[in-house]
């Protein structure tokens, strides 16, 4: 009877094992999709960025004076040196001249053993689309050079709006691939007809993720799209949702089929970590129940000792047994430390994904206007028709809006590269002609007070502006039902809390106040006291991480009440100064 009871608590506990073994798989494989997810995202952006990179060029160059002459019969030994300029210049693999026949007249890498002069690309599909008089796009090995690549074209047209010839740009994206491998990743980039265009495996580039037509096969062969490429199915094959095995390799599978041309990405994840982690739940679980079970046999032996006396050599092997036990109970509880530093591990590695995902996609969503912009300055300058010193003015700005951009790489690399003497009343004149629109429309009434002599730092002048500029546009949304709405901006000297001589600044404003929010909670990441949709939370955040970088400090609190009622807040920086040699004074 009490063995069959044994065996029966026995089983029971397998089970249990089993179900948490279950369990743990299940939730650790949700966390590891997540971080696959955003992954993916960062991918995703990371190409569209590349596809969209130069797709105003081919338009601006197709409007080049010298292009459309030479499609003319004009010089082309002129053009070949004004195309190879322009290839360096923006960083394009190859910039090409066709006649409405295909046939190259004039490229960037005419005169090199790999030159597409002579040649004719009338079968390739971006040149018949550009002589139909839209836009081409196509990606395929190249005829000539044996090189995968994307292909832009625009139709060239002379006066009277007739096409004269195809103006063609060749973009390398393999600097993708290697991006992958470098950071570990297994990820590949399929056209609509599952051919394979990039991967981080090389093996699996140009493999079939399906069966391809007799259409389709006809149509690949008609274009030259895979030239020599060896179309064979990939070793892979879908086990759900977001499981698959590839390479005899169970994996989860993410993929994002919205892209481009119907293509899509996927990422795939070893499972290996989810394994391990379950494991460690389950061994943990059964170190838990079997000290239970131990104590609870200790206690049920002292009960039997009591009154069976029990001899010595038990009592020594007892102790020997208690001894043990200590050990293994430290075991476990390093094994649950473990566990939980794993977890959070894991609960970090999810936000820092999502703000990968943030920062590629802010990225990516400036990145496309700044190049359109860039390229037009580029075809004003070509043209010689447009104000040279507002094209300068231009160019400041969009070069200014690259600067800010790269500060998105601040949440990785904090440091102080880049440091010089920074006038503060210079940099908020910066910061307030960046905002000089925002307040025309609010109706704000500035009041500006300079500092006498100058105020001085050592600091990055584009951080600092950055950092004027989101306390100012703070103020300003802050006043948006204010129907006198008043700002006051500061510059000055003074002393720090331990006697130093510093440099600030002040923004105040006569808007709603902080309320009862405090400045750590206001500086805390996508926390925001503007409505949904209107901020991210992340303006203070940063502005706080600069002003600390710096060796400063950022206070803030509720403006005094006046006498007709007005209340507000005031944010205030104060700064390190440059000494006589140049250093911070301390």
């Amino acid at each position: 009877m009490v063995r069959r009871k044994g065996l029966v608590a026995a089983c029971i506990a397998l089970v249990a094992l089993v179900l948490l073994f279950q369990g743990a798989s299940v939730y650790f494989s949700t966390q590891e999709q997540s971080k696959a997810a955003g992954r993916l995202s960062l991918y995703r952006s990371t190409v569209i960025a590349e596809l969209e990179r130069f797709s105003h060029l081919p338009y601006v160059l197709a409007r080049d004076p010298f292009v459309q002459a030479t499609a003319e019969g004009g010089d082309r030994g002129a053009l070949n040196i004004r195309l190879r300029g322009f290839a360096a210049q923006s960083g394009v693999d190859a910039i090409y001249l066709m006649t409405t026949q295909g046939e190259t007249i004039s490229a960037s890498n005419a005169g090199t053993s790999l030159s597409f002069v002579g040649h004719n690309y009338a079968f390739r599909p971006y040149v018949r689309d550009a002589l139909e008089g839209r836009q081409g796009r196509f990606y395929g090995i190249g005829t000539t050079t044996g090189l995968p690549g994307y292909f832009i074209s625009e139709p060239v047209r002379d006066a009277g709006g007739r096409v004269i010839g195809v103006i063609a740009i060749k973009l390398d994206l393999t600097d993708l691939e290697a991006a992958w491998r470098d950071g570990g990743e297994q990820v590949l980039l399929a056209n609509d007809e599952g051919v394979v265009l990039l991967a981080s495996d090389e093996a699996w580039r140009y493999r079939l993720l399906r069966v391809l037509t007799d259409a389709e096969r006809a149509r690949i062969e008609r274009d030259r799209q895979f030239s020599g490429a060896d179309l064979r199915p990939l070793d892979w094959e879908l086990r759900g949702e977001r499981s698959a095995r590839i390479g005899g390799v169970d994996v989860v599978h993410m993929e994002s089929s919205d892209l481009p041309h119907g293509w899509s990405l996927h990422y795939f994840a070893s499972r290996e970590r989810i394994v391990t982690l379950s494991w460690l739940v389950t061994a943990l679980a059964l170190g838990v129940a079997a000290v239970a079970v131990i104590l609870y046999q200790l206690k049920r032996t002292e009960r039997i000792g009591a009154a069976l006396r029990r001899s010595e050599a038990e009592e020594a092997e007892l102790r020997l047994a208690n001894e043990r036990l200590a050990v293994e109970i430290e075991e476990r509880r390093a094994a649950e430390r473990r566990l939980q530093r794993t977890q959070k591990e894991l609960e970090r590695a999810s936000r820092l994904a999502a703000l990968g995902e943030l920062s590629a996609s802010v990225t990516h969503e400036l990145g496309q206007p700044i190049a359109a912009l860039k390229n037009h300055i580029a075809a004003a300058e070509i043209s010689g028709r447009s104000d040279p010193t507002l094209l300068a003015h231009l160019s400041g700005l969009t070069e200014r809006m690259e600067g800010l951009t790269r500060q998105l790489r601040f949440f990785a690399r904090p440091g102080q590269r880049g440091l010089e003497p920074v006038d503060l009343d210079v940099a908020m004149d910066e910061a307030l002609a960046l905002v000089a629109p925002n307040l025309e429309r609010a109706h704000v009434t500035l009041s500006r007070r300079r500092a006498d002599p100058p105020v001085v730092v050592q600091g990055s002048k584009l951080r600092i502006e950055q950092v004027m500029t989101n306390l100012l546009r703070n103020a300003i949304d802050a006043m948006e039902e204010e129907s006198a709405a008043q700002l006051d901006v500061s510059v000055g000297t003074g002393q720090g809390d331990e006697g130093a001589a510093i440099g600030w600044f002040e923004v105040r404003d006569s808007g709603h106040g902080l309320g009862a929010a405090t400045l750590d909670e206001l500086q805390e990441p996508f926390v925001t006291r503007r409505a949904s949709g209107e901020g991210m939370g992340l303006g203070l955040a940063i502005s706080a991480s600069i002003v600390r970088e710096h060796g400063g400090r950022l206070v803030a609190q509720n403006a005094d009440e006046t006498k007709d009622g007005a209340g507000g807040a005031v944010f205030r920086v104060e700064l390190p100064l440059v000494g006589d040699d140049g250093e911070d004074e301390i």
